[in-house]
């Protein structure tokens, strides 16, 4: 079997690093030598706690996790990463010489992305893990993108549950005037479970949001998008996301066009443009040729 490549790093000089955590961790040397010989930088711990501590140092592209250990257990040891916000987004693997259906599920429930069975197979467990931390990369690239875009993004399972959210969503929920457990939904974002729904809401220091849900996502989970409410018409016309054609036909109606004279200047049908100006009139949430050049035009 051909060893894959590691996956990608920011930066050629950048190994990716994985956390390796096992009660006996002399008889997985042949495993971390694969690993360092195929680029990746290996960090070992005896125990759960030690784990927990080597990650107040550094977080890990994944972790290989023994399920079954003397003291915190290889299960409670997952659910605290998954707790913590900061680490919540690395894969676990774990690894156990126990392959009964209990064992498997508890693994998955407390956030295992994967498993594999003792004795250890090194090249099987390189596959496995240049498959989970490439995707980690993408999804941590993807989320760091909606924040910088200046929105935050939760997911909620078919149980109501926080399931992911992006660190500006956290910040956000946080903040938010009516703060319950960690992994539950605030009494107030409810009713943005609703299909389609779009509410507002304040959080404790005073700043308004706006919520959409987008729909369902992924494994079932419902997608709420979060942005900081802006108010006026310039506000309503950037959440508009008008197209380019369509902001040049709006603008040719703020200044008293007709759709005769709009279709002459951009080279187009009446008819034409009155489709336009339907598409128009539904993202501004308007009903009239007036009320859409009055938003136009900043009145």
């Amino acid at each position: 079997m051909q060893t894959p490549s590691p996956p990608e790093s920011p930066s050629s000089s950048e190994r990716p690093v994985v956390l390796v955590v096992d009660d006996a961790p002399s008889s997985l040397g042949m495993l971390c030598d694969t690993l360092e010989a195929s680029g990746y930088t290996v960090l070992v711990a005896a125990d759960g706690e030690a784990a927990l501590q080597r990650l107040e140092l550094v977080v890990p592209d994944a972790i290989l996790l023994d399920g079954l250990m003397p003291g915190l257990s290889g299960f409670e040891t997952c659910r605290r990463i998954k707790a913590n916000p900061a680490w919540a987004h690395i894969p676990v693997l774990f690894m156990t010489g126990l392959s009964e259906t209990s064992h498997v599920v508890e693994g998955f429930e407390c956030g295992g992305v994967d498993y594999v069975v003792k004795p250890i197979r090194a090249q099987e467990v390189l596959a496995r893990l240049h498959t989970h931390a490439r995707n980690a990369r993408i999804t941590r690239m993807a989320r760091d993108a909606v924040d910088v875009a200046g929105m935050g993004v939760v997911f909620i399972d078919t149980r109501g549950r926080i399931a992911w959210r992006s660190p500006q969503a956290a910040l956000w929920l946080h903040a938010l005037e009516d703060p319950v457990a960690p992994g539950l939904l605030p009494a107030s974002l409810e009713p943005a479970l609703a299909p389609s729904a779009a509410i507002a809401i304040g959080t404790a220091t005073g700043m308004r949001l706006s919520v959409r849900n987008l729909g369902a996502a992924a494994l079932g989970e419902t997608m709420l998008l979060f942005a900081i409410q802006r108010e006026g018409p310039a506000a309503r016309l950037a959440d508009a996301a008008l197209t380019p054609r369509e902001t040049e036909v709006l603008s040719w109606l703020a200044k008293g066009k007709t759709n005769r004279d709009i279709g002459e200047i951009l080279g187009t049908s009446p008819r034409t443009v009155n489709k336009h100006l339907e598409h128009i009139f539904e993202k501004l949430g308007v009903e009239t040729r007036a009320a859409a050049a009055a938003l136009a035009s900043g009145m």
